[in-house]
């Protein structure tokens, strides 16, 4: 009897030692990433205020926007990850100036000119909208997909492909040590676009981690960076903060 039960816990560590050395599967990282991002809370958030400033480049010079903020009204449910969905306003200004305006109020687009054209808008927000998914990666109707590692700062990363409902593909980069989300990619009508998140910090009164400095790249070509210095969340937003006449 003795001799049996140590051959059977002999089975056991073994058992346990094989799954421990066994590589994790796309499902694993997502879901261990969304819990370093913040569990349920960050994964289905009501709101999200962002403010901070921005650095654009152009033909070889930099311009700062000492005003750069983002409010975003989310929905329950995403079935195209490049879509506009929910509510957004993105403002940039320069100098106390606007340079730029633009909201989405569930249904139409505007800017500092008004209403824009469906196509128009639709176009302008399929460069932007994508980091979405992997908070929906693992609801029903995404398929998720573990590709080849990539290397961001330095540091190596796991890459998933995330296909939404709609069959939108958008690839994350998710850190080997310590999960975080570093890295977006997707295509867009300006070309292959992706994002790099590094900087992150977070607040006593929520469980988010929140990257702190945003690059946006187009065809590999760094066009700005984003730098957030303060976050709410589930904060209630006006609807008139997504129109503007």
């Amino acid at each position: 009897m003795k001799q049996a039960i140590a051959l059977l816990l002999l089975f056991l560590a073994l058992l346990m030692s094989c799954k421990k050395n066994q590589p994790l599967t796309a499902t694993e990282i997502i879901r261990t990433a969304h819990d370093k991002a913040g569990g349920s809370f960050w994964q289905q958030p009501k709101s999200l205020t962002l403010k901070g400033y921005g650095i654009f480049y152009r033909n070889g010079t930099s311009v700062k926007h000492e005003t750069h903020n983002m409010w975003r009204e989310f929905e329950q449910t995403k079935n195209a990850a490049h879509q506009a969905n929910g509510k957004v306003r993105i403002e940039s200004f320069r100098d106390s100036t606007p340079v730029f305006i633009v909201t989405f109020d569930g249904k139409n687009t505007y800017d500092l000119n008004g209403k824009q054209e469906k196509q128009a808008a639709d176009n302008r927000w399929s460069s932007n909208f994508g980091y979405g998914a992997i908070r929906h990666a693992l609801d029903d109707g995404y398929t998720l997909e573990k590709v080849a590692n990539d290397t961001i700062k330095n540091s190596i990363a796991y890459t998933i492909k995330v296909t939404d409902p709609n069959n939108g593909e958008t690839f994350f980069g998710i850190d080997t040590i310590d999960f975080k989300i570093v890295k977006v990619a997707f295509q867009t009508p300006r070309g292959w676009h992706h994002r790099e998140y590094s900087e992150f910090f977070s607040k006593p009164s929520y469980s988010w981690l929140q990257a702190g400095r945003v690059e946006l790249f187009y065809n590999g070509k760094l066009s700005n960076e984003v730098f957030w210095e303060d976050f709410e969340v589930n904060e209630e937003l006006p609807d008139s903060l997504f129109v503007l006449k």
